[in-house]
């Protein structure tokens, strides 16, 4: 075995296949994390564990290695409340937002416990704090006390005291479950604690014995301060966009009667690292710097970015703030109440900016007065008005004009995702000609009230698909531009002798939408995690749920997909999260430069699929042994084949240098790579 390794790896270097490609394989799952506020310190002997945002990291102080945690890697949910470390029963002990539990090892060994989280209860089992008491935690909850056993993973009793316990500790053999500043239930802890009977109200006259112990906390901040994890600063991700080889990222959110006040988040993953972007800007501005959720980077110069949000627009060069446009240095408009009253820096609404290909930026600036629609010209800094009363609604300009993007005929669109009037927006900037759509009727003559218009996306074909509250419609090509149009909604037949058929999700709230490579569809909903529907509309790749998959959240803000490598990028609620898609862009020319296959070579160890990119549309791609014979052969799907690395029976392959012949779709001639396979 050993001589046979050799051998092809010295087959690899002779080839020309020596680089080693490292990508995450299909089907795989990647969290991005932040660890930036810190929140619990546990210290657990030579480790220290550290609740940072609401997730976790371990951090050994012999070695000084850290390891992160996420629902990727080991743990069973997301955003993290509480933590507390067991000396006995050597355990970390993890209670989610959601009461599910976790206990972890430094060994990084995870062991879930789902009893409270998945039990069906009208209580509050939202749990407040945890105390430890040798080999128990004491978990006090909305409706009680949890005590549960470490060291065995799992709940020993649960006390129902009807009461909201905020925090609860054991003293000269007694528990105390704290009610609130003024009152606690007492008990001893030999007495049956499942009767209520055994627990009396005392007055509460010393609250400090109550106070968290922070010794670990105070001990280890300092050391813990210095360290340095590449990931974000917030697990807020709202609108994204991916070009230049870069995700650009906004985390914060606005429309009529939603005002997070997020702060201004501007996060950029380049190359695998983040940059954050500059955040102390409301000391520069002396305005509020928050709910920014638009972003678009220039054509010409991937490091000169503009951002908008609630309170104004916003140019950046190299992640650093060059100019803020407001009300008083530009003709940009704050909000008008609808009782006429004028807004100030903190409502100027920018919730839609994009770059055309010449590097012009659109500006949508909402809910002002006589004042909408802007551009600033290519290399220049003076804001000029396109106003439109078209965008307008009751005299006022319409509340939460967003999603703007150019599609491939280098038309304008929008929607306005708002309940007082739904629409979408066609607009050709060079002509200022601007169509609106607020009747939404089928093919069947069905109308729809609708109450929101989230998003739109353009597919491989020309066609313009809308993301609604009652589901997705699609506007076909040949009548892309026309004033007077038919909403489609796709048929998908039932298949049950029937020849019936039902409106593609019909009734689910679409979020966000992107098309991939292979022209399939990804639906983000609000509620309902991801839909991926095929090339041909009609079947359900994929529905990907928290509960199913390692999605972060089911309710999804955004989604962007890397077309080089497939990576299918999901902004959730609860932070991001990644897919690694099967489907790439199909590129025009096939290379040796641009087809190449990874992982390669292909180790013992490795089981998964095999990927080749840097392929035409449909092309044909056949896998042979160095002599010759086909063990594999099929079309691409977008940019991309895989192979799991069996040959047409089922076997897996031997070890050797196999190679891949492609040809396009017309049977024109392709390239050839190669793949070195050890086993």
């Amino acid at each position: 075995m050993r001589k046979t390794i050799i051998i092809i790896l010295l087959c690899i270097i002779q080839l020309g296949i020596c680089t080693t490609i490292n990508a995450a394989g299909i089907g795989t799952w990647n969290a991005y994390m932040a660890y930036h506020d810190v929140q619990q310190i546990a210290a657990a002997g030579d480790d220290i564990f550290v609740l940072a945002s609401d997730n976790l990291y371990q951090y050994n102080k012999n070695d000084e290695s850290i390891t992160t945690y996420d629902k990727v890697r080991g743990l069973s949910d997301t955003k993290i409340k509480k933590i507390a470390w067991s000396k006995t029963a050597k355990r970390l002990i993890v209670v989610y937002e959601n009461s599910n539990i976790d206990l972890v090892e430094t060994n990084g060994e995870v062991t879930n416990i789902s009893d409270l989280f998945t039990k069906s209860m009208t209580e509050d089992k939202t749990v407040n704090n945890i105390t430890i008491y040798g080999k128990y935690a004491y978990l006090a909850t909305g409706f009680g006390v949890v005590k549960v056993n470490i060291t065995d993973a799992e709940i020993s009793e649960s006390y129902i005291l009807n009461e909201k316990i905020e925090k609860v500790i054991i003293k000269d053999n007694s528990i105390l479950a704290k009610k609130n500043f003024w009152f606690y239930l007492k008990a001893s802890i030999t007495d049956n604690l499942l009767d209520k009977k055994n627990w009396k109200e005392e007055y509460n006259s010393d609250d400090s014995i109550f106070n968290e112990d922070l010794t670990d906390y105070n001990k280890y901040l300092p050391i813990v301060s210095k360290l340095s994890i590449d990931s974000p600063k917030h697990n807020l991700f709202y609108e994204m966009s991916f070009k230049n080889n870069t995700l650009y990222t906004t985390g914060g959110i606005y429309g009529t009667n939603v005002q997070k006040n997020n702060p201004g988040c501007i996060q950029v993953l380049k190359n695998d690292n983040w940059i954050i972007y500059e955040d102390n800007i409301d000391t520069i501005t002396g305005y509020a710097y928050q709910d920014i959720n638009c972003i678009d980077a220039d054509p010409n110069d991937p490091e000169h970015v503009f951002a908008g949000g609630r309170t104004g627009l916003y140019e950046f060069k190299s992640g650093k703030l060059i100019k803020y446009y407001n009300k008083d240095n530009s003709i940009l408009r704050p909000a008008t109440t609808f009782g006429g009253s004028l807004l100030g820096n903190d409502y100027l609404l920018i919730n839609g900016i994009k770059y055309d290909k010449e590097g012009n930026l659109w500006i949508m600036n909402s809910g002002c007065k006589d004042a909408n629609f802007f551009v600033i010209p290519k290399n220049s800094q003076t804001v000029e008005s396109r106003y439109n009363t078209i965008f307008n609604n009751d005299g006022l300009g319409l509340s939460t004009m967003r999603n703007m993007n150019f599609d491939s005929r280098n038309l304008l669109w929008m929607v306005n995702d708002n309940w007082r009037l739904p629409a979408l927006f066609c607009i050709q900037t060079e002509q200022d000609k601007v169509i609106r759509y607020t009747n939404f009727q089928n093919q069947d003559g069905t109308s729809y009230t609708l109450t929101a218009v989230h998003c739109w996306s353009e597919d491989k074909e020309g066609n313009i698909w809308i993301g609604t509250n009652v589901g997705p419609f699609v506007i076909y090509s040949n009548d892309v531009g026309k004033e007077n149009i038919v909403f489609n909604q796709i048929k998908v037949p039932r298949n049950d002798g029937t020849n019936l058929a039902d409106y593609l999700l019909s009734g689910v709230d679409i979020r966000c939408m992107a098309i991939d490579g292979a022209n399939r569809k990804w639906f983000g909903t609000d509620g309902n995690g991801v839909y991926v529907i095929s090339s041909d509309n009609i079947e359900q790749i994929y529905h990907f749920t928290a509960e199913n998959s390692d999605l972060l959240s089911n309710n999804i803000n955004s989604i962007a997909i890397n077309d080089k490598t497939g990576e299918v990028f999901i902004a959730t609620n609860y932070g991001l999260c990644s897919y690694m898609n099967d489907a790439t862009i199909a590129v025009e020319n096939m290379d040796k430069d641009n087809v190449y296959a990874y992982p390669n070579p292909v180790r013992p160890e490795y089981n998964g699929n095999i990927t080749i990119v840097g392929l035409t549309y449909n092309a044909d791609v056949k896998i042979t042994t160095a002599t010759g014979y086909l063990v594999a052969e099929g079309r691409s799907n977008g940019g991309s084949f895989t192979w799991d690395g069996c040959d047409k029976d089922g076997n897996r392959v031997a070890s050797g240098i196999y190679n891949v012949i492609t040809a396009t779709s017309t049977g024109e001639k392709g390239t050839v790579c190669k793949i070195a396979i050890i086993r």
